[in-house]
């Protein structure tokens, strides 16, 4: 098992350990219950998790709630849901929720524990690649607006993050392949994120693809650890995006402008992001922030791991626009945008011409 420890601020109580491995479900509780106190959990998850999972979790203390489960339904409707299941439960400030599923269960599960009473632990149980790489760590929890994704959400940490590799064996290739456009994210920003590790992550990737294809559980092990250190460096150093985070957000404010114009139900998340990661690279080129052979070397990983997407929608450029000013990563009535400026190196421009951004849509 591989561990990788989140610390906060050096603040102890908003520390926690992210625990990768294999079999980790033969006993859940054995991990939850060292890191937490509560007797109590409410196990929020999906149906089709539910099937698969849900079993490992099932105990006197634990009770259940079972979501819809897309992008489409990370709304206050839903949220709504276990906020009064909770209720109804009697759930109480030393009791906790368990997100047992993908990013979306998590973030709800999450913000639910953020606002229920004030806030109640959670547990983190990612069983997606997307979100043991990415969603899971971190402490942002949301839900989304018809104007825009995540407005309305908290920085709450979990507990602990239970990420058992086992899991990804009942991915099918589509969801798996939308974990891998946040791995790919984070080779793309590797430098700016302060690891004392120089992890060569491009170089890892590029080396190793047919083994994460083929979803080695040796290579998927390192490959998460490495995705959860250089995401727990920012965090640690920036908890609440007003700095270095925003670095994470790399090809996402392409992404979320996507996700909200089809009203979350044309492209997963990471097929979102994998669209944005390369109008961002169109962008820095034409921009002259990088160099052809740069350019030529991103999109060639995003080609060998099928994350170069066209997307097959019609909109208005003003729309589109319009959904990006919506993001909130606006700031000063300006897009902030993650842009390449040398291998595995990127930093935030705000000032790009409204027809530069829009040239390749």
């Amino acid at each position: 098992m591989e561990t990788v420890n989140v610390k906060i601020n050096a603040k102890k109580e908003y520390s926690y350990p992210i625990l990768i491995g294999e079999n980790l479900f033969e006993d859940p509780y054995e991990y939850i219950k060292q890191f937490t106190k509560a007797e109590r959990f409410l196990v929020v998850t999906n149906k089709k998790v539910n099937s698969l999972y849900g079993k490992y979790f099932e105990d006197d203390f634990a009770a259940f709630l079972i979501l819809p489960d897309g992008e489409e339904y990370k709304n206050q409707e839903v949220l709504s849901l276990i906020i009064d299941k909770a209720i109804a439960l009697n759930i109480e400030r030393q009791d906790a929720i368990i997100a047992l599923g993908g990013g979306v269960i998590g973030d709800m599960a999450g913000f639910a524990a953020a606002v229920y009473q004030r806030g109640i632990d959670f547990i983190q149980v990612p069983t997606t690649l997307l979100a043991q790489v990415d969603s899971s760590v971190g402490g942002k929890v949301a839900i989304n607006h018809s104007k825009g994704k995540n407005l309305i959400g908290a920085f709450y940490q979990p507990k602990l993050v239970l990420a058992d590799t086992n899991t990804l064996n009942t991915l099918d290739d589509r969801q798996y392949k939308t974990g891998l456009a946040e791995v790919l994210k984070y080779a793309f920003i590797e430098k700016t994120c302060g690891a004392d590790i120089d992890y060569k992550f491009m170089e890892f990737l590029e080396s190793n693809k047919d083994m994460i294809f083929e979803k080695n559980h040796d290579v998927l092990k390192e490959l998460i650890k490495i995705c959860c250190s250089l995401k727990s460096c920012v965090v640690n150093k920036d908890e609440k995006e007003k700095g270095l985070r925003a670095i994470l957000n790399f090809g996402h404010t392409y992404a979320h402008a996507i996700e909200a114009i089809t009203k979350y139900s044309r492209y997963t998340h990471g097929e979102a992001v994998s669209i944005g990661m390369k109008l961002i690279f169109d962008l820095a080129l034409n921009l002259g922030l990088i160099d052809k052979s740069y350019y030529d070397r991103a999109l060639k990983l995003l080609t060998d791991y099928n994350l170069c997407i066209n997307p097959d929608i019609t909109f208005s450029k003003d729309a589109f626009y319009n959904a990006m000013k919506s993001d909130k990563k606006v700031s000063s009535g300006k897009i902030n945008f993650v842009m390449p400026f040398s291998p595995k190196e990127v930093k935030i421009m705000n000032d790009i011409d409204k027809k530069l951004v829009l040239r390749g849509i």
